[in-house]
Parts: structure tokens; sequence; C-alpha cells
């Protein structure tokens, strides 16, 4: 197929997630400047680099092979270069990400390895949602997890990471900045407050739960809150709109689903659980689509095309409500008797962003 042919590229992300892309962007690159520079990361300062060349390398390479594959042009074309960077912020914040929050010793390979799975993992684990494959994975957290699965000897970056050189109560503001500016993105463009704050209510719930039942402490595990490393997971990682429900209760069951998970891991004395935990609820919430669409097609599959439905009516083998539904669907001319739909159910999901 030549190229005139290909049809074009449908939009990778609408105009309010592309801004939130941006606003991440921006944000952990600055965060990244300044740890560099001031607050004491310890990583060696090209590795950021050479992780954005890796991330930038995977995303555009399995972007043509898919757009090849799928008939269409690639999205990084056809925008100049202001379409070539906005397709790339998922992959720069990835990249950024999974840098930033481990440590490998002097191994950089284990890095570039990690960036290179949290990147590719969104063209291997996908799910079905309203016609479309997405990816259900949150990609930074996935990258993470996997180094410290296989390298025992990774740890992720130690508390003082992002303080270290900094004191006088100026230890504080670093996490008062990332909470007011999280807060700001999630509830204007992300939209995940109810998530956060299930997280967070989990979060406190199983510290208080694991205290009870088995006498450790509630004190101790409560503190872990008011660490860099939380309130960044808190507000720029967990919050992912591309890998988490839109609705309400969604973000509810994914947030206290993630605390619940990360309870029970610590618990049995898994270390770094809340990146497990958080990459078993995104297992479970991808198994859980691939489930209500093999149903929706079964369904599809054994209702009764329109034109047969009076005779099943009349013969006993449907019932009203089930006639009505089967005119609904083979589509309804003038008066049309079938029960409405609800706005709500017939609204298109937010389209989501890979962090």
């Amino acid at each position: 197929m030549s190229a005139q042919q290909k049809a074009p590229a449908a939009p990778r992300h609408n105009p309010k997630v592309v801004t939130a892309l941006r606003r991440f962007a921006i944000s952990i690159s600055v965060l990244n400047i300044f740890g560099y520079t001031v607050l004491g990361f310890e990583q060696p300062w090209t590795w950021p680099f050479i992780a954005l060349a890796t991330a930038y390398t995977v995303e555009i390479a399995l972007e043509a092979v898919g757009a090849r594959s799928e008939g269409r042009a690639p999205r990084f074309r056809g925008k100049g270069p202001r379409g070539l960077v906005e397709f790339l912020y998922p992959a720069h914040i990835t990249a950024l990400a999974v840098n930033m929050l481990t440590y490998v010793n002097d191994q950089v390979w284990a890095m570039v390895f990690g960036v290179i799975v949290a990147v590719g993992a969104k063209w291997v684990l996908r799910a079905p949602v309203r016609g479309r494959m997405r990816h259900f994975m949150n990609p930074s957290n996935f990258g993470i997890a996997v180094i410290l699965l296989l390298f025992p000897w990774a740890s992720i970056a130690p508390p003082y990471h992002f303080t270290e050189y900094l004191d006088g109560g100026f230890d504080w503001l670093v996490p008062a900045v990332i909470i007011v500016l999280g807060t700001m993105l999630n509830a204007k463009l992300t939209e995940r407050m109810w998530l956060i704050l299930a997280w967070v209510g989990g979060y406190v719930l199983q510290a208080v739960v694991r205290g009870l039942l088995f006498d450790t402490s509630v004190p101790a595990a409560l503190a872990m809150m008011t660490g860099v490393a939380f309130v960044l997971f808190t507000n720029y990682m967990i919050t992912d709109p591309g890998t988490t429900p839109s609705s309400k209760w969604g973000q509810i069951a994914f947030g206290g689903g993630v605390a619940a998970a990360y309870g029970v891991l610590t618990a049995l004395s898994v270390a770094y659980g809340i990146f497990f935990a958080t990459a078993l609820v995104c297992l479970v919430r991808g198994a859980h689509l691939w489930t209500v669409d093999v149903l929706e097609r079964k369904r599809r599959q054994t209702e009764p095309p329109a034109g047969q439905a009076p005779e099943r009516l009349a013969a006993g083998e449907l019932t009203p409500e089930q006639f009505a539904a089967t005119q609904c669907a083979g589509g309804c001319a003038g008066e049309c008797a079938c029960p409405a739909e609800p706005a709500a159910k017939n609204a298109p999901e937010k389209v989501g962003v890979a962090a």
C-alpha cells in the first residue's frame, strides 16, 4: 500500500490530554534538572539522556511497525516538529521516571532494559476498550517492577535521593510543591481525584489493619506518606489516565485495590510492594476488560436477527423486553417504543495517556 493510499493516523490524544502530557513532561524534566544540580540524585548525569534516547527510539520504531501493519500513517508524521514532540511526550515521561526512581549501581544496561520494557509493553499488554485496543499496564511502574523482579541487586532510589542537600525546612518544600502542582494537574486535567482519595484513604486503612493484626508500627507505616517518593507516586504515577478507569467508582476500586494489594504484599514481607501492587491491579483490570469484550461478542452472536424476532415472540421464545431490544438493535423507524438509553452510557470514554 502506497503512502497516498494509507489511512490518516487517528489523533493519539485529545487536546486536554496533550496539555496534561505537556505539563507532566515539563514537571519531570524540571525535577530532574534540580535533582542533578541541587537535590542529590545519585545516578550519573548522562543516564537521563541515555534513557531518553532509548525511549524515543523504541517508541518511534514500534509506532512505525504498528502503522505499517495497520495500513495507516505513523502518528509522529504530518504535524511537523510539534507533532513529533507531542508524540514523544509519553516516552519522555516514562524514560525519566524509570531512571529517576531506580538505583542499579553502575549497571546502565539494567536501566536501559527497564525503559525498553516500559515503552514496549504498551504494544503487547493491550485490551479492547470500546472497539479500540489500548494498553492497560502503567508503563513506568511496569518497567520499574520488572527491574526489581529480575535483578534482586537493584533497588529503588533511596529516600534521601530527593532532599539530600536540603535542610532548614526546605526538605519539606519539595513534597509540598509536588502536592500542590500534582493536585492542580489531576483535578483539572486527568480528573483522577477520586482515585487519589481512594489510594490515600486505603493506604491509611491498611496501615492500621496491619498494626492491629500483626503488631506492626502504625506511625512508622504512615510516616512513609511524608516522603517525596510516596508523593510522586500518588500524584504522578498511580493517576496515569491511560491505564486507570475514568468513572468515579472505577477510580475508587482501582485506588483502593492498589492499597489493599500493597497491604497484603507488605504483610508477606515483599519489598517494594507499592510497584508490584500497582502492576497486579493493572493486570486485573486488563483481564476484566478482555472478559467484558468476550462476553459482549458472545452476546452479539447469540442475539437473534431483528427479522426473526416477531416469530420468536409469537412462539414464546422471546419476552416482550427481549423483542424490544432486538428491534432497537435493528434500528427504529418513526415512533420508537424502545426504552431510552441513559446518556452517560453512550458518552465516549476519555482517551488516556501513558506515563
